[in-house]
């Protein structure tokens, strides 16, 4: 009951503000100084007490966001009543502008607090973000500009609110595309670009000098803080849906910022010089991002490679043998498996590393011995399989060869070593038994010595 309360009287208190607001008669200090920050105090609350967030960090990061929030909002109401000599619009500036930086690392923790982003993901919503930024600066800062002035200070916070709403809004975007849909996810998105909104609508109006303070427009900042708020007491999504930023979105990024290039280049001074700053970044990380993704995917083809490779003698291993058995069925050719005699006491005798390097001058006479397109494996052991395309009657043959190829010994470490191999032979007749009949063939080989068998 006190947490349905607690919860409750966010929204009453921005409910009885906003009706304030069609009255401007009865509004004063009590709505605009206590009523109003009064809101702000309930929001920390609430993310604090907040029990469905999992990462500890997310909640005192956005809580002392709108804490420095509340301290922006507290300087400017109490100068618009009260005569302070300190410059307050400067502090309270500062104030809404330490908000960021927390807000901007809170969110996307909170959203996915058990999914750790990849590398790619990190720049891909880097790039969109930039690219935002990019046209963010281009459309509303520059008819922004020439009414400052050229005093630094408004202008420094001119461009920096608006640039950061925009990193804000793409990065918690991101985060949320990332996860599977959860109403935390979209009342956060809700949250954030009703506070963002509000920023862009009272630039646009202090611009055009309409502004005025405990205007209607004040209400969209709390509204925005309200709903992100009580995201933090909506269950979220337990694991990611994998989905990545929409390509399209960071094409468009790149195309806009080297388009904003092209145009800066062919007409100096039509845009304000600091657009060059999105604008590089965003390409610069659009080529950082395509050399990793190029690297990774080199990666992931050798991952590939070696999982259907054998590491010591460098043939494809039973798992590429048997993917190649089954499209090998439609086509006239044998399965011969391969087993060598007298290998066991090479090892016992000489020792593994004498064994390994046996099995090595095996793997290389064998692929001697086959004709070209003929699949040599290792299977594991002392044990190879041969997948060979042709008549029945030639892979005799085939087989023959590569029994020869043992009849001389090898030399190891200036030491005679001599084996043998018996071989079991199954013709491709399309039925699905092929291995296990050449397994047959080469057991019934070893067994009864004939060293070639066919079945």
């Amino acid at each position: 009951m006190r947490t349905r309360l607690l919860l409750a009287c966010g929204p009453v208190l921005l409910g009885f503000h906003l009706t304030l607001g069609l009255a401007p008669g009865v509004k004063g200090i009590w709505s605009e100084l206590y009523l109003y920050n009064l809101l702000p105090i309930w929001a920390v609350v609430v993310i604090l007490k907040a029990p469905r967030v999992n990462d500890r960090i997310a909640q005192p990061l956005m809580a002392t966001a709108i804490g420095l929030w509340l301290s922006g909002s507290l300087i400017s109401s109490l100068a618009s009543y009260f005569s302070i000599a300190a410059p307050t619009q400067l502090l309270s500036n500062i104030a809404y502008l330490l908000f960021y930086p927390f807000a901007i690392l809170a969110l996307p923790r909170f959203v996915s607090p058990s999914r750790k982003f990849s590398l790619l993901e990190i720049f891909d919503a880097s790039i969109v973000g930039l690219g935002l930024s990019t046209l963010g600066t281009t459309l509303f800062l520059k008819p922004v500009l020439p009414h400052f002035d050229g005093d630094l200070v408004p202008t420094f916070f001119a461009i920096f609110f608006p640039i950061a709403d925009l990193i804000l809004i793409s990065l918690t975007f991101a985060a949320v595309i990332a996860q599977a849909s959860s109403w935390r996810g979209r009342l956060l998105t809700m949250g954030v670009s009703a506070f963002s909104t509000t920023d862009f609508l009272y630039l646009s109006m202090h611009v055009n000098d309409s502004y005025s303070f405990g205007s209607l427009i004040d209400d969209g900042w709390l509204l925005g803080l309200t709903i992100i708020s009580l995201s933090f007491w909506c269950q979220g999504s337990e694991a990611g849906n994998d989905k990545n930023t929409t390509p399209i979105f960071i094409v468009l990024s790149v195309f806009l910022s080297a388009t904003l290039l092209a145009l800066i280049a062919l007409r100096p001074g039509y845009f304000p010089n600091f657009i060059l700053i999105p604008a590089i970044t965003t390409l610069l990380l659009a080529f950082i991002r395509m050399s990793i993704a190029l690297k990774t995917a080199k990666n992931i083809g050798q991952e590939r490679i070696l999982a259907r490779t054998d590491d010591l003698t460098g043939l494809p291993n039973r798992r590429t043998l048997i993917s190649e058995i089954e499209n090998f069925m439609s086509k006239n050719g044998s399965l011969m498996l391969l087993d060598l005699d007298g290998f066991k006491p090479v090892n016992d005798t000489h020792g593994h590393v004498a064994g390994d390097k046996v099995l090595q001058q095996v793997a290389l006479r064998f692929s001697r011995a086959l004709p070209h397109g003929a699949l040599l494996a290792r299977l594991g052991g002392d044990e190879f399989g041969v997948l060979y395309e042709g008549s029945y009657e030639s892979s005799m043959d085939v087989a023959l060869a590569l029994r020869a190829t043992l009849s001389y010994p090898f030399t190891i470490d200036s030491q005679p070593i001599q084996i043998g191999v018996s071989i079991g032979l199954a013709a491709n007749n399309g039925a699905p038994d092929l291995l296990r009949r050449a397994d047959d063939a080469m057991y019934r080989a070893k067994r009864e010595g004939l060293g070639v068998c066919r079945l």
